[in-house]
C-alpha cells in the first residue's frame, strides 16, 4: 500500500510540475502586466514602465526564459513564488492569507453538503416514489438550478431584516479577513455564506447518491442479501451503500481545488477576500506570479484529492488489490 501511494504521489508531482511550468508560459503571452501602468496620468514612458518590472521579472525587454528561469529557481530554492499587482505584492503572503480565509467558509460548508447530500440520497432511495421521496427530490432539483448569485442575494437581505427585527447583529453579511474576535463572530460571519453555499451544492450529492443507490439495490449481491431475509432498507445500508459511496467519495476528492478557488461569486457578494477573489483579482490586473500561484495551488490540490480517491477507493472495495 505504501508503495502505491509513493508511486501515485511520484507521478502527480511530474504531471503537477509540468502543468505549473505551461501554465507559466501561457500567462507571461497573454497577460500584459505593463497594462497596471497603462492608466496613470501623466502617462509613462514605454522605457520607464519596462524598468519599473525588470526587479520582478516581468518586463518585456527581459527574454522569456530568462525570466522564467528565475522564477522557476526562486521558487526551488527559496518557495518564493514572485511579487504581484494584488494585495501586498507577495505572492507567498496572499496565496497563505486567502487560503485560510477559504478554509473557514468552504471546508465546513462543503462537509455539510456532502453529509446532507448522502443522508438525503439514503433516506429517499429507501423511500422511493413515496411522497417523502418526491418532496425531497423536487427541493433538491430546484435547488440545484438555482444560481449562487440569487440564493446569496436573498440570504442577504434576509439577514439583514432579521437583524433589523432583533435589534442587533446576529448575521454578518460582509466579509472576513482572517481573523476574528471570538468564535462567536466567526460563526456570525460564516452562517449566510455557508447557508447559500450548501443549498447550491448538497443537491447533486443527493441525486447522485440517491440514483447510485437505485441502481445497487438491483444487483445480484443485493438480492441475494434480501433474499436471505434482509429488508430494503437494511439491504441498503449494510450493502448498497459501501458501493455507491465510492463514486461520490471521488467526485468530493477532485473537487478539493474547487472548495478554495470556486466560490468566486459567494466571496464577491459576502465580500470574503478568499482565493477565489484572489483569482479574479490576478487576471484582472495581468498578474503573471499570482495567476501562476493560483493555477499551482489548484493543482497541487488536485493531486491530493486523486491520491485520497484512490486510497478510499483501496480500502473501501474489496475487489481493488494494490502492489
Amino acid at each position: 500500500m505504501i508503495r502505491y501511494i509513493v508511486r501515485k504521489i511520484g507521478s502527480w508531482l511530474v504531471l503537477v510540475f509540468l502543468a505549473v511550468n505551461m501554465t507559466y508560459f501561457l500567462a507571461s503571452t497573454f497577460l500584459d502586466p505593463a497594462s497596471n501602468y497603462a492608466e496613470r496620468r501623466p502617462p509613462i514612458p514605454y522605457e520607464q514602465i519596462q524598468r519599473f518590472l525588470e526587479p520582478m521579472y516581468l518586463a518585456d525587454t527581459q527574454p522569456l526564459l530568462t525570466r522564467w528561469w528565475h522564477w522557476l529557481t526562486q521558487i526551488l530554492t527559496q518557495w518564493n513564488w514572485g511579487l504581484g499587482f494584488v494585495g501586498t505584492g507577495e505572492v507567498n503572503t496572499e496565496i497563505a492569507n486567502r487560503a485560510l480565509v477559504s478554509a473557514e467558509l468552504l471546508v465546513m460548508a462543503t462537509v455539510i453538503s456532502v453529509i446532507l447530500g448522502v443522508a438525503l440520497g439514503v433516506y429517499t432511495a429507501a423511500r422511493q416514489y413515496k411522497v417523502a421521496d418526491r418532496v425531497i427530490m423536487s427541493f433538491s432539483v430546484v435547488c440545484m438550478n438555482l444560481h449562487t448569485a440569487v440564493v446569496s442575494v436573498i440570504l442577504v437581505i434576509i439577514g439583514v431584516q432579521i437583524n433589523q427585527k432583533a435589534g442587533t447583529t446576529i448575521f454578518y453579511v460582509t466579509g472576513a479577513s482572517g481573523g476574528h474576535a471570538s468564535f462567536l463572530e466567526f460563526l456570525q460571519r460564516v452562517a449566510l455564506p455557508s447557508i447559500s453555499l450548501v443549498i447550491i451544492n448538497y443537491a447533486s450529492y443527493h441525486i447522485t447518491q440517491r440514483s447510485l443507490l437505485l441502481d445497487n439495490i438491483e444487483q445480484d449481491y443485493v438480492r441475494t442479501a434480501r433474499a436471505k431475509g434482509l429488508t430494503r432498507n437494511q439491504a441498503i445500508r449494510k450493502h448498497a451503500f459501501r458501493t455507491s459511496i465510492i463514486p461520490i467519495a471521488t467526485s468530493v476528492a477532485f473537487a478539493i481545488p474547487t472548495v478554495f478557488t470556486g466560490a468566486v461569486v459567494t466571496e464577491q457578494i459576502y465580500a470574503w477576500r478568499g482565493m477565489g477573489d484572489y483569482l479574479v483579482q490576478t487576471i484582472t490586473k495581468n498578474d503573471i506570479h499570482g495567476a501562476v500561484a493560483t493555477a499551482a495551488f489548484s493543482a497541487v490540490l488536485t493531486a491530493v484529492g486523486a491520491v485520497l480517491s484512490d486510497i478510499f477507493i483501496v480500502l473501501a472495495d474489496p475487489r481493488v488489490r494494490v502492489n
